[in-house]
């Protein structure tokens, strides 16, 4: 198949793909949409980047149009899980443009967020919920949403769910569906414990590898420089300072460096924003904006963002900091090179990390020509803390003195009969009356 006509789905559908410049179906496309339309369990084996969202966005969709039934108040027919706030956005915006004019409601399910706005848009009625596990079973207890009418289920980024520790949660959703229904596994890889959870609730599903999973796109320019940890900010600035039409996503393992790369940049005039998991929704939604618009160039992210996040144009990921796993390194370097277009890696390796580099070697079978850097010495006009300070409270506020001194590193140990002082007050005493 060549092109979404072949496929036999709505007209309607058809033409919102057409418009949003959808005409030729990607090689997970034309093998999971026939399968999925037939109704078959599966589980996918394929990149980020392949287009797997919309292979199962489109088939859904399709299914929902051609079986109409009326819509349930807090009963959806489908469900969709994902395991960040952020992918789960992305598939709900998907499903938007590719659901225009056909009826079909959709609603992301996320925490981080004030529930009340969800539990509405689930009390108006939805045909297709996008849910992080967290907050799903949490309005599952309170019984705000009912999954026993569940049509189709898809669990996308399943090894990512396993990774972040969401085995339980996931058995203990899936132990809520009823029995019946349809349901697709999507995974960069296939562990162990990816098939035993398809063996204990998939219907003899079909197997689906698009790629191997340690392979890396064909377009990314791969190039690893050794350099001394404490020259890594030097060998950074230079890249960004070169590469002046590059937009940039860096990976740190730590929340901590994230924050120090922004100050660093930002003290070189280079604008910058951290995406890390400790950051509220909001912050997190409009640093992401910032980046996808334009407004800012670079992107210091920690490996929360290395799946789901789908910006267009990203043509440089730099990995500061080698990942945990050989497989998490190619799925940050999956971040550029999408939809066809060239990407460049370009990942620091100090003495530590060169464990790690022979991992990723054996996993991605790629010989990788060397480089190194040799940094200088540099005195900087700043500190570089990674956290914020602690600013001493105003006198006079209880609870914000206990806090200071509860934080304090530097107090001396009290001598006998001695009181401790708050550092508002020791110029601040009161004298005696006469």
């Amino acid at each position: 198949m060549t092109i979404f006509t072949d496929m036999d789905l709505n007209p309607i559908l058809i033409e919102n793909l057409s418009e949003a410049g959808f005409h030729h179906p990607t090689p997970i496309q034309s093998l999971v949409i026939p399968l999925v339309l037939s109704g078959a369990d599966l589980i996918s084996i394929a990149q980020t980047g392949t287009g797997k969202t919309g292979a199962f966005c489109i088939p859904i969709i399709h299914h929902l149009t051609k079986n109409l039934t009326p819509i349930r108040k807090g009963e959806p027919r489908v469900l969709i899980l994902a395991p960040t706030r952020e992918l789960c956005l992305q598939i709900q915006g998907t499903l938007e443009v590719f659901a225009k004019e056909l009826g079909i409601k959709s609603a992301a399910i996320i925490g981080g967020v004030d529930q009340s706005v969800q539990v509405k848009r689930l009390q108006e009625g939805v045909s297709i919920v996008v849910a992080t596990p967290g907050r799903l079973l949490d309005l599952l207890g309170q019984k705000l949403i009912r999954v026993a009418k569940v049509e189709i289920f898809v669990l996308d980024e399943a090894d990512r769910m396993l990774d972040m520790g969401f085995i339980e949660d996931i058995e203990v959703i899936l132990e809520s569906l009823p029995i019946s229904k349809q349901s697709m596994f999507f995974s960069a890889t296939m562990s162990p414990s990816i098939e035993k959870l398809a063996f204990r609730f998939l219907n003899h599903p079909k197997k689906l590898e698009i790629t191997p999973s340690g392979s890396v796109p064909l377009k990314i320019n791969e190039r690893v420089i050794l350099c001394s940890t404490v020259h890594k900010l030097q060998l950074l600035k230079k890249i960004i300072k070169e590469e002046k039409d590059g937009h940039f996503l860096i990976f740190t393992k730590t929340k901590s460096s994230t924050e120090n790369i922004v100050q660093y940049l930002a003290y070189h005039r280079t604008a910058s924003k951290v995406f890390h998991g400790d950051m509220k929704q909001p912050d997190r939604e409009r640093a992401l904006h910032l980046f996808k618009d334009g407004s800012i160039r670079v992107l210091v992210a920690t490996d929360m963002a290395s799946r789901g996040i789908d910006v267009e144009g990203i043509t440089h990921v730099i990995n500061f900091e080698l990942p945990l796993s050989p497989e998490t390194y190619v799925h940050r370097i999956g971040r550029t090179a999408r939809a066809g277009q060239e990407g460049v890696a370009i990942s620091f390796c100090d003495d530590s990390e060169k464990e790690m580099f022979k991992r990723i070697q054996a996993l991605t079978k790629i010989d990788y020509k060397l480089e190194r850097f040799e940094g200088k010495k540099e005195i900087l006009g700043i500190k570089l803390t990674g956290t914020r300070k602690i600013i001493p409270p105003t006198p006079g506020k209880s609870q914000e003195k206990t806090a200071y001194l509860d934080h304090s590193k530097r107090q001396k140990p009290l001598k006998e009969g001695e009181r401790r002082i708050h550092p508002g007050f020791k110029n601040n005493t009161k004298k005696k009356r006469k």
